[in-house]
């Protein structure tokens, strides 16, 4: 009789303690607030965090503050309006949950698309005219600052678009304040 109670409390603890583990799981692993220079890279058949140079293992799957749920030992993405994508070699995700493609190949998979060719390779941008003063440490001026600002507001839309919600999502606040800074823009010329 002893060693019956004894077994249904092991049975008992061992059952709670793989809820908790699949209830983990199933929520998209551990919630993080990154470093907003962070990337989530996969890197080697696995996502590692990269931090400038610095590369740090992951052990666990993440869950970014915007809901973007992380695989770390398959690359599988879940965004938060439910879509699903795979990273390739050296595609990451950054601190806001946006996905970076680091070749056109990986970018066409992710849609869907099979016809790029293999050795297919992104443009190359190249800058015309002087470099920015930031580069030399001097404190941006109001045009760059301005620049500075579109692209934060142009990377929160891509974010908000991203998400498959059954609505779509409501871009007009970020709309609305991208045109006055281009009306500012304008008028710095």
């Amino acid at each position: 009789m002893r060693f019956s109670s004894f077994a249904a409390a092991a049975l008992l603890g061992a059952t709670l303690s793989l809820t908790a583990f699949t209830s983990q799981a199933q929520s998209g692993g551990t919630p993080i607030r990154p470093n907003r220079n962070a990337q989530f890279v996969f890197r080697n058949g696995e996502v590692v965090q990269r931090l400038g140079t610095q590369i740090t293992p992951l052990a666990q799957n993440v869950r970014l503050p915007n809901g973007t749920k992380i695989n770390v030992k398959s690359g599988i993405v879940e965004f938060p309006g439910g879509k699903i994508t795979s990273l390739h070699e050296n595609d990451y995700i950054n601190a806001e949950g946006g996905i970076v493609f680091s070749t056109p190949q990986s970018a066409a998979a992710a849609r869907g698309d099979n016809s790029v060719p293999a050795d297919a390779k992104y443009d190359k941008y190249v800058q015309v005219g002087t470099a920015p003063t930031t580069i030399t440490g001097d404190a941006p001026n109001e045009r760059e600052q301005l620049l500075m600002q579109k692209v934060e507001l142009l990377t929160r839309k891509v974010t908000l678009l991203q998400q498959t919600h059954p609505n779509a999502p409501d871009t007009d606040v970020v709309d609305k304040q991208l045109q006055a800074l281009d009306v500012r823009l304008k008028e710095l010329k």
